[in-house]
């Protein structure tokens, strides 16, 4: 299957539709989920295009998940976290819902999740966990 340019992520990544971001670079964005399963869900993905993990360079994944792990550890010092949940679903069958190649960290333990994309999570209280990552960040 071939890379849809017209993907969420790929239009986040062109500044078309909006995002809680609390980290960017070259290579790699970080952005909240506005659909959370847990407070201070967060999503980080590389900027190249790539569908599922295995369409991605291995030097680019290899970058993405060591900002991966900066932003986990961010998360658990902001929202004074003890466990992160990381998920990366590669491909449709896997529940992967968003085209781009893409990983979860959802701040909580297993027991205390919500299913995802169930309902909209209220934005004021997504932007004010967000601040708190890019403080810790700093």
């Amino acid at each position: 299957m071939a890379y849809d340019d017209q993907n969420i992520f790929a239009r986040i990544l062109r500044g078309e539709l909006p995002a809680i971001k609390v980290y960017e670079d070259d290579h790699v964005l970080a952005f909240m989920d506005i659909m959370p399963q847990a407070d201070g869900h967060t999503l980080i993905i590389p900027k190249a295009p790539a569908i599922t993990l295995l369409d991605l360079d291995p030097e680019i994944a290899a970058y993405t998940i060591k900002i991966v792990q900066k932003i986990a550890q961010a998360i658990e010092t902001a929202l004074n976290t003890q466990g992160i949940v990381l998920m990366q679903l590669s491909g449709a069958s896997a529940g992967q819902t968003v085209p781009h190649v893409h990983f979860h960290l959802i701040p909580s333990s297993v027991h205390e999740l919500g299913r995802h994309a169930i309902q909209m999570g209220d934005q004021e209280k997504i932007k004010g966990f967000a601040e708190k990552i890019k403080i810790a960040l700093a």
